[in-house]
C-alpha cells in the first residue's frame, strides 16, 4: 500500500464572524500548489455556519456538489426551483452544468450547522443542472461501507457525472473493517469523527489520507468512527 497523509492541522483555515472553514484542498483565500485537489476530487471543505448566517445567492458551473450535514440543519434554495432542509443523515448532490445560482443557509436561531461541502469535476461539461438528496441510516453505515454517492446510482446511492463512488460507514470501536481496492483506482479517506488505525499509523477527526497501489485495505477503529472514502478513477 502506497498512502499519504494530510494532517487536520495542516488544513487550510478560514475564520470570520460568520463562518469557520476548514479547507483539505486549495480554496478561496487558502492556496496551496501541492493541495489542488486529488484526481477529481477538487474540495472537501469542512464548515460550522453561525445561527442564522449562511451563504447568499452564488453560481457554479461544470462541477459536482455534495453536502454531507454533521449537526444542525442546512437550508437550500436555488435557481431551479429546488427548497429543501438537509440535515444530519441527509446527503445532498447537486450538478452545477451549464450554470445553477444556489444559497445555504443556517435557518436556527441558536445552534451552528457543520457540514461537509464536497466538489468533484464532472466528467463532461454543459451538462443540464440537477438536484436531489436522500437520508442515509446510520443503522445503512454500522459497520459496514454504504454506497452514498455513485456514476450510476447504484445501491440507492445518489449519481453524479463522475466515475466515482463515495462510501460512508459508522464504525463501533474496535470493529475492523477492510475495502477490496481495483488496482486501477485510487482512494482519499476522510476521517468524519474519531480515531482509527490504518496500516500501523493513527488517523484521527478531519486527517485525510491519499491511497494508491493497494488491494485490500483495513481499518480499525479505535473509538467510535466516521468515516468517508472516495473511490476514484
Amino acid at each position: 500500500m502506497t498512502f499519504l497523509i494530510r494532517k487536520s492541522e495542516e488544513r487550510g483555515q478560514n475564520q470570520l464572524n460568520w463562518l469557520k472553514s476548514y479547507h483539505t484542498f486549495s480554496f478561496a483565500n487558502y492556496y496551496d500548489p501541492n493541495q489542488m485537489g486529488f484526481h477529481h476530487l477538487r474540495v472537501i471543505n469542512e464548515d460550522w455556519i453561525a445561527p442564522s448566517k449562511g451563504f447568499g445567492m452564488h453560481p457554479h458551473r461544470d462541477m459536482e456538489i455534495i453536502t454531507y450535514v454533521l449537526d444542525g440543519a442546512l437550508e437550500h434554495k436555488d435557481s431551479m426551483g429546488n427548497q429543501s432542509t438537509i440535515k444530519p443523515g441527509e446527503v445532498q448532490v447537486m450538478s452545477a452544468g451549464t450554470g445553477v445560482l444556489h444559497s445555504e443557509y443556517n435557518p436556527s436561531s441558536t445552534e451552528s450547522v457543520h457540514l461537509l461541502q464536497i466538489w468533484i469535476l464532472a466528467d463532461r461539461n454543459g451538462v443540464t443542472p440537477r438536484y436531489d438528496q436522500r437520508v442515509f441510516s446510520d443503522e445503512e453505515k454500522h459497520n459496514r461501507w454504504c454506497l452514498i454517492v455513485s456514476k450510476n446510482g447504484e445501491q440507492g446511492s445518489l449519481w453524479i457525472h463522475q466515475n466515482a463512488n463515495i462510501y460512508a460507514t459508522i464504525l463501533d470501536p474496535g470493529v475492523k473493517l477492510t475495502y477490496p481496492f481495483k488496482p486501477d483506482r485510487r482512494a482519499w479517506l476522510h476521517v468524519v469523527k474519531g480515531e482509527i488505525i490504518l496500516d500501523g499509523q493513527s488517523l484521527k477527526t478531519g486527517d485525510g489520507v491519499a491511497i494508491a497501489r493497494s488491494e485490500t485495505m483495513e481499518f480499525e477503529a479505535k473509538t467510535e468512527a466516521e468515516l468517508l472514502l472516495f473511490d476514484l478513477m
